[in-house]
């Protein structure tokens, strides 16, 4: 028997899928786009893999787009209206993460909507299509080798988590089987096929920096963290410091070196005064993606070789024509 709740919450999966309607519900249902976009003035716009950021030739009425944050909200358990104008978390429908903005923060009704990969891409994937190269490649898969913890840097955009789930996919096709990997996120996105995997995501009860000190509990091998966006840097660096080498994290910056003051800045949220010493010993290697109008490209690959008072971290460029193995010999 349906109990009540089960039964609301079928009433509003049915309202969520027809505010949606046809073309957008074809859209989520397409492995090749990833967010869906649908600015104050109606108009929907597209990124998808190979195309980037393109428009959708459809509009929706400020209305529908109202009433679609609206049923959002109450599947959320929120309210949306003027006093309470941004609703965001993770929908039902294919986990998407969703973003929706009302009156007065917004002149008009807008959303966004994010959805998890999809298509698991590998490095092999990044050389055929040109947003890496070879020699960059392998320094990756080298360092993956070598246990390096790797951080992977961009703007809003660029293509950091699914970059990160490709050097996790390297990872475990080039590892043994048995290890156990902890990948915590703010909502799941990041795809794995290690057989000993366990996924967290942040919730209202429990924020990033406590899900990365309760890892420490699950017998990790392996630590994973989706972004770094506030303290729980201070939390993850300690454990990659401690026995648990060969993790990956994502952060937004600016460039490769912006990656680590950025860095610095966050672990400064937890209260502590800079750790450039303890950065500089756990943070191996700096990868930067930026989205550019012609795709994707990696265009840096920096490791990191400590710290010294005055003259700041000491950054060696992984070149095109050198490696990892020839500046790490």
């Amino acid at each position: 028997m349906i109990s009540p709740q089960q039964l609301q919450e079928r009433r509003l999966d049915e309202l969520l899928r027809r505010q949606l309607g046809t073309r957008i519900l074809a859209a989520i249902a397409d492995p090749r786009i990833t967010e869906i976009i649908v600015n104050e003035d109606g108009r929907v716009w597209f990124e998808s893999y190979g195309k980037g950021m393109h428009e959708a030739g459809l509009r929706l009425p400020a209305s529908q787009v109202e009433s679609l944050i609206g049923t959002v909200a109450a599947s959320l358990g929120m309210v949306a209206n003027a006093s309470s104008p941004i609703v965001e978390g993770e929908l039902l429908i294919e986990g998407i993460r969703f973003e929706g903005l009302l009156p007065p923060v917004a002149r008009k009704p807008c959303c966004v909507m994010r959805k998890p990969a999809q298509v698991l891409y590998t490095l092999d994937d990044y050389i055929r299509d040109g947003i890496l190269d070879e020699t960059h490649a392998q320094a990756l898969r080298e360092a993956i080798h070598r246990r390096l913890n790797i951080v992977v840097a961009g703007g809003t955009g660029s293509g950091k988590t699914t970059l990160a789930g490709a050097l996790i996919n390297e990872m475990v096709e080039r590892s043994d089987p048995n290890e156990r990997y902890v990948i915590i996120e703010d909502t799941l996105e990041i795809q794995c096929r290690a057989q000993n995997l366990v996924q967290l995501h942040t919730a209202e009860s429990a924020d990033m920096t406590r899900l990365v000190r309760t890892t420490m509990r699950l017998r990790p091998d392996r630590i994973i963290i989706g972004e770094v966006r506030g303290a729980e840097a201070l939390a993850l660096l300690k454990a990659w410091n401690t026995g648990h080498p060969g993790g990956v994290t994502t952060i937004h910056a600016n460039s490769a070196k912006a990656a680590l003051t950025r860095l610095s800045s966050l672990v400064q949220e937890a209260g502590v005064p800079p750790q450039p010493e303890l950065i500089a010993e756990t943070i191996n290697l700096l990868v930067f993606i930026v989205r550019t109008p012609a795709g994707r490209r990696v265009t840096e690959l920096v490791l990191v070789a400590g710290y010294k008072v005055g003259d700041g971290f000491g950054l060696t460029p992984v070149k095109l024509d050198q490696g990892l193995e020839a500046i790490t010999a």
